[in-house]
């Protein structure tokens, strides 16, 4: 008879990072005797499936977000399609009962998935966002989501508690009524001491249509640089492609090992702000340049602290020219927290 307990671990679909995160606690889950069943949608889902090919994994209804084209509309996009995202967790709740039952679920957890709460079993949100900013409405849309965050169990937030930390004012408030964690940033990466191959390395992710509004302007504006440029487009499909042209080499998007080769090979890297990829950087020691999504708060506050700080320069995407890349020489860089995460008592909750 199996005794292993069973884990639905769900990430939201939203580009990539909120999947990629959930990665090592996959891993670590396996490693403490857990059985996994991944759920989520999209591209999220077919990465996880790719990562994992012989776990079980389950569609969710999706949020089908989009962003919009012009950053000033960006929060009203996100208003307008605040029905289909109700519905959608509405739909994803309503699954999650049937899920429990079928698949004989022990525990929950929800990287950012709304409706994934059930009083039958554990249930934990992992967020770095307990403060959601969106400019002039951030108290509003802070409070709608910490009342859905206080229907879950706890609530895991992957950084440091004290300082330094990466998420600054976003995942660093109090709230009295639900019971948070710090993890330590999550990374599936590790850092390894290796000849650096590759002057450039561009990776894309994030929602269309903005993904592909920067990657055209990428490849527009970099054809002047003078070294050698690795491309990841971020776009998950069936199968794998390589295309070398002249000093590029082009990739439409990369599984882990070959991810984590490519960033400790490189001498800088140009990316979204996004925070699973801050986190990433910052476990492989990387050089940065970033430019946030345009209208996405969360990208801009991150870039614009880690500017500040002089740690990683960024620019807006309208502005940027390879002559800004020379900013990065003058940065620190992001480091790495030395933060052992002890999964055995953090999965004390199953």
């Amino acid at each position: 008879m199996n005794t292993k307990k069973r884990i639905l671990i769900a990430p939201l679909n939203w580009g990539l990072g909120h999947a990629t995160r959930c990665i090592p606690i996959i891993h670590a889950l396996l490693k403490n005797n857990f059985e996994v069943v991944l759920a989520s949608d999209g591209v999220a889902l077919m990465l996880l499936k790719k990562e994992f090919p012989k776990l079980e994994a389950i569609e969710l209804p999706s949020y089908n977000i989009e962003y919009a084209k012009k950053a000033k509309l960006f929060k009203w996009k996100l208003l307008k399609d605040t029905p289909k995202v109700l519905k959608a967790i509405k739909a994803e709740k309503k699954a999650l009962k049937t899920i429990i039952e079928t698949h004989n679920i022990t525990g929950v957890i929800s990287d950012n998935r709304l409706g994934l709460h059930s009083k039958k079993v554990p249930c934990v949100f992992i967020s770095h966002q307990l403060q959601v900013l969106s400019g002039s409405t951030t108290w509003l849309s802070t409070k709608m989501h910490q009342k859905i965050m206080k229907q879950f169990d706890v609530c895991w937030v992957p950084d440091n508690l004290g300082t330094p930390n990466l998420s600054g004012k976003l995942g660093h408030i109090d709230i009295s009524e639900l019971p948070i964690h710090y993890l330590g940033p999550l990374s599936r990466f590790c850092k390894k001491e290796t000849k650096i191959t590759t002057d450039l390395l561009v990776l894309l992710s994030g929602p269309e249509p903005q993904r592909t509004l920067l990657e055209n302007k990428l490849f527009e504006t970099l054809k002047a640089f003078k070294g050698k440029i690795v491309f990841v487009k971020g776009v998950m499909e069936e199968t794998q492609t390589k295309v070398q042209e002249g000093n590029w080499t082009i990739y439409n998007f990369m599984t882990s090992d070959l991810l984590e080769q490519a960033i400790n090979e490189s001498a800088l890297v140009l990316s979204r702000s996004g925070y699973t990829t801050i986190m990433d950087l910052a476990k492989l020691e990387k050089k940065a340049f970033f430019i946030p999504t345009p209208g996405q708060f969360e990208q801009e506050y991150l870039a614009k602290r880690l500017d500040s700080l002089g740690i990683v320069p960024y620019c807006k995407q309208e502005d940027f020219t390879i002559e800004k890349l020379q900013a990065a020489t003058l940065s620190t860089g992001l480091t790495h927290f030395d933060y052992e995460i002890n999964y055995k008592k953090l999965f004390g909750l199953f």
